[in-house]
């Protein structure tokens, strides 16, 4: 059995389309685990009115998109844990290809294509946009971890959690940095997602790594600063 953890909130707009290109590709044992945190909109009852039983909700109040996602790893049960955003589209086979890599690997990070909301092209290869690829030291002082793109071996989930309390470490870039220090990872080079960017899109998207944040310097400065803090003391625990 295989767990698909996706952090909900007011997401009524695009949460059908996500569930269906996923429902579709999983098999009968695996489950969707759904993190609802406060939805004031009607995205509970879309999920409902799916009437699947391979989705289980838990409701929260985080009002914390990474907490909430924290909450949906921790009720994971599966040996194989994909993460999902709520407003994306799985590509057919995206399931399958990652199962099969994840025999050799630990974490799988596959490319995307970026859309718009009406699912227009934007970009077509997410990973030559951005440059994608491993290295810790890459992925601390510009991170090309993205959740709604990742797979991974419960081993990495176990040592991941609980994830670092600071807010200037994502959970997905968090989980990589993870598989990177303590097994293997692989970027896959072909798209298996619609990555939907919209207006109320948490994640930005820029010409530019260094322009993802409109922060100061010397904030994005001490953000990495914490971020190899937390690395470097999770390798030395982890390899004494």
């Amino acid at each position: 059995m295989n767990s698909i953890c996706i952090a909900t909130y007011n997401g009524e707009k695009y949460i059908r389309e996500q569930l269906l290109s996923i429902l579709g590709q999983i098999t009968p044992i695996d489950e969707v685990i759904i993190s609802d945190d406060g939805s004031t909109d009607a995205t509970l009852k879309v999920i409902a009115d799916i009437n699947d039983s391979r989705i289980k909700v838990y409701k929260a109040g985080y009002r914390n998109f990474k907490k909430n996602f924290e909450n949906a790893l921790n009720h994971a049960s599966g040996e194989y844990i994909f993460l999902s955003d709520q407003d994306d589209i799985w590509l057919p086979n995206k399931y399958t290809r990652c199962l099969e890599l994840l025999n050799s690997y630990d974490l799988v990070v596959t490319d995307s294509i970026v859309v718009n909301e009406e699912l227009k092209e934007i970009i077509p290869s997410f990973f030559r946009y951005y440059k994608s690829g491993k290295g810790v030291l890459k992925n601390i002082f510009n991170n090309t971890y993205f959740g709604a793109c990742m797979a991974f071996k419960r081993k990495i989930l176990v040592n991941a959690l609980p994830l670092p309390l600071t807010k200037e470490i994502g959970h997905d870039v968090w989980l990589g940095l993870v598989a990177e220090m303590i097994g293997s990872v692989y970027f896959l080079e072909e798209p298996y997602l619609l990555y939907r960017r919209h207006s109320n899109a948490l994640t930005n998207i820029s010409t530019n790594l260094s322009n993802r944040s409109n922060r100061k310097l010397y904030i994005k400065l001490m953000s990495r600063f914490i971020v190899f803090y937390k690395v470097f003391h999770f390798y030395i625990k982890n390899h004494d």
